[in-house]
């Protein structure tokens, strides 16, 4: 404890780091209070936007902190801007001018951001007409009729405009606070509904009686422990060893380093969880089987409990895994990379050798990579069979969980590099904090 307040007293000597922490928090407060303004036209006390707290719905509603279920002017979030942003990364790696332009250092960066804020734009203005006609359909007795002309038309441009001030504040945190700014809201967003959640657990435990509280620490024991194995996952590396072979520069001879190549085991982060729960959502918008009979497939992809639902889903997390590592992952690349660097693997000659070594180790560790993340995704399911309450369900695992965890170990990440600059103790006695290490320019959930 002693060593804790030390380390607290550490951190808020460092003026740039007080500076930094000061301004997130204070961007992050105007994001939760813009969270709770309804949208002009709308009859706060009329609103039930229950349904959307469920499926991809209810995954938009936990990034979006709530906002879309409150029919805030915040409704939509980051979330046009993260989909805006996956789709420019997907370019950069498929279309050979795009990875040209990547590669001209800070200007081409720069053109690549400023398409990607064009193109958050026109998909605000297209989820916020969508948004729209789902108000109009679920929720018509909250609009108010005297403003029903001018809805549609202020609906959008508030929405639009909101996006593009979240997104404004996020590279405001990017810029003058701490941690990636665009995880951190979504991962604010996401918190925001843990003391609800956790409250409303405790609460259905309690009333069941029999040893209620005792279940609830035992869940509560177990989630800690989900975490930590969640750590381990995002953190997990394996260390390819690399010599650099001697060199002469004039009269001086520089003896060879020896360095290692790091491999993240989840080199592919969220992003396989998202594409599989966005693919196992379009059956219940599709199917025209009955969702109520009990007997429709619309009903088994919808019910995240579902034995089928949670074995498909496993199966697709693992698939979009060695997708996504297959398409960010360029061994390639690294093997020329070394090349270039007089460095070498022991043992295996360089070029394509080197780069097939590089691929083969990756596919190695990608596959428990992949089971460990399935694992995760499914655990929200499990945890909801086992009794626990659908809210709370979903801090066991999922995207929830995987974006809180790295947003937090990037964020400890950053300030352990302030204080080892200025000489003081890490965050951590025996080795140090690692983030996500990320190397693409896009924001990181």
């Amino acid at each position: 404890m002693k060593k804790f307040i030390q380390t607290l007293k550490n951190i808020w000597s460092i003026e740039e780091l007080r500076s930094k922490i000061v301004v997130t928090l204070l961007l992050i407060l105007v994001y939760r209070f813009g969270s709770h303004v309804v949208l002009p036209g709308i009859d706060p006390n009329k609103l039930n936007l229950s349904g959307a707290k469920e499926g991809l719905l209810g995954l938009f509603d936990t990034f979006a902190g709530g906002s879309f279920s409150n029919a805030s002017i915040f409704a939509l979030g980051i979330m046009p801007y993260i989909s805006a942003s996956i789709f420019m990364q997907l370019m950069t790696i498929l279309v050979p001018q795009m990875q040209k332009l990547q590669k001209e250092g800070d200007s081409g960066r720069k053109k690549i951001n400023q398409w990607t804020r064009y193109l958050t734009a026109g998909v605000t203005v297209l989820q916020a007409a969508a948004y729209v006609a789902y108000l109009r359909n679920v929720n018509k007795e909250a609009l108010i009729d005297s403003y029903s002309g001018f809805f549609w038309l202020s609906t959008v441009v508030v929405l639009t405009a909101g996006t593009l001030f979240v997104m404004w504040l996020g590279e405001k945190i990017q810029d003058k606070g701490l941690g990636n700014g665009t995880s951190i809201i979504i991962m604010v967003g996401i918190l925001a509904r843990l003391p609800q959640s956790f409250l409303g657990e405790f609460a259905a435990k309690q009333t069941k009686g029999g040893g209620g509280l005792l279940f609830f620490l035992i869940e509560t024991a177990f989630l800690i422990a989900i975490i930590m194995g969640l750590i381990i996952l995002v953190q997990g590396v394996r260390k390819i060893p690399i010599n650099y072979a001697k060199q002469i520069v004039g009269n001086r001879q520089f003896t060879g380093a020896r360095q290692f190549l790091p491999l993240k085991v989840n080199a592919s982060g969220v992003m396989p969880i998202i594409f599989a729960q966005a693919i196992m959502f379009l059956p219940t918008l599709f199917s025209f089987t009955n969702i109520e009979s009990g007997k429709g497939l619309a009903r088994i992809f919808n019910d995240h409990s579902n034995i089928w639902y949670m074995v498909i889903y496993a199966v697709m997390v693992i698939g979009f895994t060695f997708l996504y590592t297959a398409l960010i992952f360029n061994p390639k690349q690294m093997s020329d990379s070394l090349k270039q660097s007089n460095g070498f693997i022991p043992g295996v000659k360089p070029g394509q050798p080197t780069a097939d070594y590089i691929g083969q180790v990756m596919d190695r560790i990608t596959l428990p990579g992949a089971i460990f993340l399935a694992i995760i995704g499914i655990l929200p399911g499990i945890a909801q069979r086992l009794g626990v309450t659908q809210s709370y369900s979903t801090f066991f695992g999922g995207t929830s969980l995987l974006i809180m965890v790295g947003v937090v170990l990037d964020t400890l990440q950053q300030i352990e590099t302030h204080l080892l600059m200025r000489q003081y103790d890490g965050l951590m006695k025996g080795g140090r904090i690692q983030g996500r290490q990320t190397t693409t320019t896009t924001p990181t959930i």
